[in-house]
């Protein structure tokens, strides 16, 4: 059945939550349990629509799975026998091909569907297939892909062609059961990239350099399983840092990792965005006056993206949306996605005032006094900027499509509710 929201925004947002397991995260730890035969209990596992439908897929190919508590799943993969993934499942999310390699790794063999996910942009998968012909194996198809290692994989050198979230993972989960030495260059080495590697040296790989950009996995013929809890999502603690910030409320955000969070609260600090760091919470003071700060010289300033240690791609839709309820003008400077940005009129449909230059920038003047309206969520991160924007609005919004939302931020609306928001899941059928 089709849902939307309903809420009846204006009212500041605040209390307390606690943070959610990383999703990015979560998805390729999920697949890692292809890697051995033994159980992987993990812990504070989003329940979202992304890793449910990770689960679903895996579940197809044969591996036990199941929830022993809200936020714990016990994974094994012993009775897994084909390496064949189902086409409809994988093409609901993109982390489906984050299968390829453990089922490479263990069973010679991997033939995958295209993959899913949000339409943000070319997404290529170069890298991944460049780092599987580097480790020995074979790879054919266009739509399909096929891949076989017949003689087994081997140690060697990687360079990626780009700093890959999921080539990295990939590379290093197909390494991590290859025995001898693999270098990863250029790796990526995002809080989830890093997470993956430390559940990876858990079930028996080593890996080096955790952190940075070259890691170095010494695999084994062999892995065992593990018992893991996922890291903070810390796209969902810039989230609801921005919400409370826009909407003019205090919030106290528990068990966030403050290292994961520097880039973020100094770009924030950009836009007026004050936060504070108690032990492992962080704090954003009430009634907060947002002033962008502007560069040396009254330039006007800019927020742009990039691989980790820069500010996540994730966040630029949320920093976008925050800026409308900045005093000032500042450039939002998406360089990763071309189409991350082409949810903005929506939010110039609801008063704000946003001038697009081309499809990887966007000026935004604030403060704007932003009205309700009605809205679809085009993907994950945009579907939550909607939503800041619709909470920080004078009347009564409409979003939806929020199966998108549902994907990235567990239990959103009830969390929501906790901090005093006025919103409501209905059905998209009933009337206004």
């Amino acid at each position: 059945m089709s849902e939307k929201f309903v809420i009846q925004g204006g009212a500041p947002l605040s209390g307390e939550l606690t943070v959610a397991g990383n999703k990015n995260a979560a998805l390729p730890i999920l697949a890692a349990c292809l890697l051995t035969e033994e159980e992987l209990l993990l812990h504070r596992v989003p329940r979202i629509r992304d890793t449910e439908a990770q689960i679903a897929i895996l579940e197809r190919l044969g591996v036990e799975a199941a929830w022993v508590a809200d936020n714990s799943v016990r994974l094994c993969a012993r009775n897994v026998s084909g390496a064949g993934v189902d086409e409809e499942l994988s093409s609901r999310i993109r982390a489906s091909f984050l299968l390829a390699g453990p089922l490479l790794a263990r069973f010679g063999e991997a033939r995958m569907p295209p993959p899913g996910g949000d339409f943000i942009g070319r997404r290529r998968l170069d890298a991944h297939l460049d780092a599987f012909k580097d480790l020995g194996a074979r790879v054919d198809g266009d739509r399909w892909i096929e891949l076989t290692a017949p003689g087994g994989l081997r140690a060697c050198e990687i360079f990626m062609d780009e700093p890959s979230v999921m080539g990295t993972e990939n590379a290093l989960m197909a390494a991590a059961l290859t025995e001898g030495a693999t270098t990863i260059s250029n790796a990526a080495s995002e809080p989830h990239v890093q997470d993956l590697a430390r559940l990876l040296t858990k079930m028996g790989a080593r890996v080096d350099g955790i952190g940075s950009n070259v890691m170095t996995v010494n695999g084994r013929d062999r892995l065992g399983g593990a018992e893991h809890t996922i890291s903070p999502d810390h796209i969902e603690v810039g989230s609801f840092m921005a919400l409370a910030a826009a909407t003019g409320g205090e919030l106290r955000i528990r068990d966030v990792e403050p290292a994961d969070l520097l880039m973020v609260r100094r770009q924030f600090r950009r836009l007026g965005l004050r936060s504070e760091i108690e032990g492992s919470d962080v704090l954003v003071p009430p009634r907060q006056r947002l002033q962008i700060e502007s560069d040396l010289g009254d330039a006007i300033p800019k927020i742009e993206d990039g691989p980790w240690p820069a500010f996540p791609a994730d966040l630029t839709s949320i920093a976008l949306a925050l800026a409308t309820q900045a005093n000032g003008e500042i450039l939002i400077f998406e360089k990763m996605f071309e189409n991350r940005l082409f949810f903005v009129d929506k939010l110039v449909a609801m008063g704000a005032r946003i001038t697009l230059c081309d499809p990887h920038r966007a000026i935004v003047s604030g403060p704007s006094r932003l009205h309700g309206e009605r809205a679809e969520s085009p993907d994950i991160r945009a579907g939550m900027a909607i939503l800041i924007a619709a909470l920080a609005a004078d009347g009564t919004s409409h979003i939806g499509n929020i199966r998108q939302i549902d994907r990235g931020y567990e239990q959103i609306d009830e969390r929501l509710r906790a901090l005093g928001a006025q919103i409501e899941r209905v059905s998209a059928e009933v009337p206004a």
